[in-house]
Order: structure tokens, then C-alpha cells, then sequence
């Protein structure tokens, strides 16, 4: 079958306003919930961060309480450990994008400290949306699509729309008062459109081969979606 390129964040932390780090990383069923559909599928999964760090879950990620219950929160974890993936990532700097039909970047706080300001990263994006290849980005992972700028700094997505973390999520998450900025505001000052659904409902926005999911909820949906364009 195909071969999927999945972008993680590098970080294990979010620098907040008042210079605390909060500890993070990649969100577990944004990750899993997309891998497990792809697998499924018969593609085939590589995994590429900043630096080929190997990623860093997002501990409060697996906890029961956001994964409605141990149950859920014990098969996140099993999956993460049985997936040889995560530990064998590629450097961001050497992927080259014909050897992939799809691509994904989950999301997690960590997007929010890396992926925004990374080149490479946002060159891979302007890259993929150009391409027309499928290209699914969920929750915090379109923090990335803010280093996609060109050389007269005008944003690769402007006039794109989007489903990504609103300013209420991150509220009623309780870090919007502590962060140095928010996704919400941000993507919309570089001119990227923001369709906000109820928060923590599944929402997926369709804008040609840009396929975006606003949180958690939406990471499975947005798998499906894709998967659509790969059959």
C-alpha cells in the first residue's frame, strides 16, 4: 500500500508566559488513533521529528479521566509501546516528500514550542499543500503550519480553511491564561481561516487536500477522511 509520513513534535516541554516549563509533548490518541487507521488500511507508517528525536508522549495524555476511563487510556499505552516507529524516527531536514502519499502531524502542547518556528518543517508543509498529496493536521498540530511562511512572509495557508484548538479549549483546559500566545489568535493573524465547532466535539474541516481536526475528538474522523483520499 502507501506510505504515510507522520511529523511529531521534538519537545517535551511548552514554555509559558512567565518562563515555567509545562511538561508535554505529542497527544497519545492523536497519534494512535490515526496510526491504528492506517495500519488497518495495510499503509505504512515513518515517523519524522526535528532533529530525529525520539518523541515524547504527553503523560497527562494517557491518563483515564481525558480518555474516558483506564480501560481506553491502557490500550493508548500499549499501543504507543508496541509502536517501533515512534522509537526509529527520521530526521524532518532529510525527508523527501515523494516518497510519502500522505502526510500527518498530530498535536499536543509540544507543536506549540518547536514546529511553529521550525523551517523545515514548514517548508515540508508549503511542500505537501502544494503537491495536492493528503496532508491531516489535528488539535495543536496546526501550530506548525505557522512557520509555513515565504520569503515576503505571507503564510503558505492564508486564506485556507481550518479546524484547529480554539481559545475555549485552551481555557477551559486552563493554560490560556499562561500561554504567550494562542493558536486560535495566531493562525487567524497569519491569515488562516478558523472554523470553531463546540468545544471537545469532533470537528473536521475539508479545504482540498488540507484536512484539519479541531481535538482529540476529531483525530479519528480526520483518519477516515484521509483514508478516503488514499483508496
Amino acid at each position: 500500500m502507501s506510505k504515510i509520513l507522520f511529523v511529531l513534535t521534538g519537545a517535551d516541554h511548552w514554555t509559558l508566559a512567565d518562563g515555567t516549563e509545562h511538561p508535554t509533548g505529542f497527544w497519545a490518541e492523536e497519534a494512535v488513533a490515526p496510526y491504528e487507521a492506517f495500519k488497518a488500511a495495510g499503509h505504512e507508517i515513518v515517523v519524522a521529528t526535528p532533529g530525529g528525536v525520539v518523541p515524547t508522549v504527553d503523560r497527562g495524555s494517557l491518563a483515564p479521566e481525558v480518555n474516558g476511563g483506564q480501560e481506553n487510556a491502557d490500550h493508548l499505552a500499549r499501543v504507543l509501546a508496541a509502536a517501533d516507529e515512534l522509537r526509529h524516527p527520521v530526521r524532518l531536514g532529510d525527508v523527501d516528500l515523494d516518497d510519502y502519499a500522505a502526510v500527518f502531524y498530530p498535536g499536543g502542547h509540544g507543536p506549540m514550542e518547536d514546529l511553529a518556528v521550525d523551517a523545515e518543517s514548514g517548508r515540508l508543509l508549503t511542500a505537501a499543500l502544494e503537491s495536492g498529496k493528503p496532508l491531516g493536521v489535528v488539535c495543536h498540530g496546526p501550530a506548525a503550519l505557522l512557520a509555513a511562511t515565504g520569503q515576503d512572509g505571507t503564510n503558505a495557508f492564508a486564506g485556507r480553511r481550518v479546524a484547529a484548538f480554539t481559545n475555549a479549549e485552551e481555557t477551559q483546559a486552563g493554560l490560556a491564561g499562561r500561554a504567550k500566545w494562542l493558536l486560535q489568535d495566531r493562525l487567524a493573524q497569519a491569515g488562516v481561516v478558523v472554523e470553531e465547532g463546540e468545544p471537545w466535539a469532533p470537528k473536521v474541516v475539508v479545504d482540498g487536500n488540507l484536512v484539519t481536526g479541531q481535538n482529540p475528538a476529531s483525530s479519528a474522523p480526520l483518519a477516515a477522511e484521509l483514508l478516503k483520499s488514499l483508496d
